[in-house]
């Protein structure tokens, strides 16, 4: 196995807009894991047909895109490095993703993910910083949008996303759908700035109290 390192951070359907990379005007944003947070958690999803959106999760979106907000996600997608899907079948299914939402006028900015697993296959089998509990992805993210990670939010299923979150400067929420119906029971789950039941409640909660825009 490889040493822990700072692999490039993979992207997915990057934005162009230049709205979000005015460096002198840093933006808060709000980073979303997705299996879990976004769709039905299943376990390794390798196809489109098993790709389903949590209810509600489309107009949280919306909200966000509304208010100004980038709406970047974030994943851990080590069922490429274990072998149950190509890079190339993450891209069709991450497409898929975006034109259902697109469907419910809600849009990404982008997607990073980190294909890498300590027990995964081939050139993929490593340590990094860009696999969550590690800030990789959310630290080129914030590079790539010019955004502000003290003022921006994460929001995912399990602790490992809240610690990526912190580990990057930002607040971290977790919610109870995917993962979170068992993580949130655990004593870890205290280190989550707030408990959500979902994305809606999440969303809620950052526009009421902790992104002000």
């Amino acid at each position: 196995m490889q040493n822990p390192s700072d692999d490039p951070v993979k992207r997915h359907l990057i934005d162009p807009a230049p709205r979000f990379r005015d460096r002198r005007n840093l933006l808060p944003a709000v980073f979303l894991d997705r299996d879990g947070v976004i769709n039905e958690e299943v376990h390794y999803l390798s196809r489109i047909e098993d790709l389903r959106l949590i209810d509600g999760v489309a107009d949280a979106i919306c909200k966000l895109n509304d208010a100004g907000i980038p709406v970047i996600v974030v994943t851990n997608q080590s069922a490429v490095a274990r072998g149950y899907i190509t890079e190339d079948q993450l891209l069709d299914i991450h497409k898929a993703m975006v034109a259902m939402l697109a469907q419910q006028h809600a849009s990404l900015q982008g997607i990073f993910y980190s294909p890498y697993h300590e027990k995964g296959e081939g050139d993929y089998r490593r340590e990094t910083t860009c696999r969550k509990p590690e800030p990789g992805m959310l630290l080129a993210a914030a590079d790539e949008f010019a955004i502000s990670l003290p003022d921006s939010v994460l929001v995912g299923d399990r602790i490992n996303d809240i610690r990526a979150g912190h580990a990057a400067g930002a607040r971290a929420i977790m919610v109870r759908t995917g993962h979170g119906a068992k993580e949130t029971r655990q004593p870890e789950s205290s280190e989550a700035d707030f408990i959500a039941d979902d994305l809606a409640a999440a969303v809620d909660e950052i526009l009421r109290s902790m992104i002000v825009r």
